[in-house]
């Protein structure tokens, strides 16, 4: 991969072409991300497209996430678009590198909100220039779409029942959200904003770091996935849980940048969220233990992609978040924040 790096940025005239490739840990099941030594730069090389989008449209998408997401001054700046070729199959991005730190919640928490506020009040383009980020026509059916694509492999998962109900139940209850006549405001939003995502640098200015899912839809739904238990507790570098007074405050604080509007999609796109995060755990579970990974187009949850270690840690909170208790209490903590909301 690195000779096929340094050919690719040498294709490209790129001057870091000779600097000295330094390879990170192995963080995440959608990317490597390699150093460009001395260069202020980054690469980031595809493993996967959680997406599912062939490679070419794939690179394409993640491109434009950066693109569109540079202005709010808390991501990085795309550089170059590496194409897909011999030895690089799905590709590269060459970004700006982050110099920070991981988050450290829940002192961070304040950061965390201005960023994700930040990306939500960028101005929205045209809606024929939205393409090729997801603009769908209906948000909530959209979301509910891809959650009950996800929620497919629940049987196969073989949760327990108590489990289950809940999870059936909240289905339900998203199914019922669907015929209010009411949506939420459009916005710009990562879609994939739990705390691992970020980093912190000198100026405790809190980057979104990692925009694969960037797309056009509810802002709520970052709130919810940048404070549930299931996204806090995920990455081993920001591990905490938050209690509800810290989820109300994050709440709160965000609402201060949003229409008054907002406040009452904050508690059902947080449930909504939550079912969101489950059903993937699920649809994990299976496919990561099928041959090769199996998902649609370029999705691939091959446990082959990643490091032993990285694949046991997702196998270990997949399995805790599927378990009946911590099912009760990511809903529970949604009920108690929407009566704080209320209050």
């Amino acid at each position: 991969m690195i000779d096929a790096l340094r050919h690719a940025l040498t294709a490209a005239g790129r001057p870091e072409a000779d600097a000295a490739i330094e390879p990170l840990a192995d963080r995440g099941l959608a990317h490597w991300h390699l150093r460009l030594v001395g260069s202020g730069m980054l690469l980031r090389v595809p493993k996967q497209s959680q997406m599912g989008l062939a490679p070419g449209a794939h690179l394409a998408y993640e491109a434009c996430c950066f693109q569109r997401a540079a202005p709010c001054g808390h991501s990085p700046r795309l550089a170059a678009v590496l194409p897909p070729g011999a030895g690089l199959p799905r590709g590269a991005l060459l970004v700006d590198e982050v110099i920070g730190r991981p988050l450290q919640l829940p002192a961070d928490l304040p950061a965390l909100v201005t960023a994700l506020a930040a990306l939500h009040a960028l101005p929205l383009p045209a809606v024929a220039r939205r393409s090729p980020l997801l603009d769908p026509v209906d948000l909530l059916a959209a979301l509910q779409a891809e959650i009950m694509i996800q929620a497919q492999h629940l049987p196969a998962a073989r949760l327990q029942p108590s489990a289950a109900r809940v999870i059936g139940h909240e289905l339900h209850r998203l199914q019922q959200l669907l015929l209010l006549p009411q949506r939420p405001a459009r916005h710009m939003i990562a879609f994939d904003a739990h705390p691992g995502n970020f980093l912190v640098d000198a100026q405790d200015r809190a980057w979104l770091v990692d925009l694969e899912k960037a797309r056009y839809g509810a802002a709520a739904l970052d709130l919810a996935h940048a404070t549930l238990y299931t996204s806090t507790t995920w990455d081993l570098a920001s591990q905490a849980v938050l209690d509800d007074s810290q989820v109300l405050a994050a709440a709160r604080q965000w609402l201060t940048t949003m229409t008054p509007e907002e406040q009452a999609w904050v508690a059902p796109l947080r449930r909504a969220m939550g079912l969101w995060s489950l059903t993937w755990c699920a649809k994990w579970r299976v496919q990561s233990a099928a041959p090769g990974g199996s998902g649609k187009g370029g999705e691939n949850w091959s446990t082959e992609l990643s490091k032993a270690a990285l694949v046991e840690h997702v196998r270990g909170r997949v399995d805790h978040y599927l378990s009946p208790v911590v099912v009760r209490q990511l809903f529970d903590q949604c009920n108690a924040l929407a009566d704080s909301l209320r209050a």
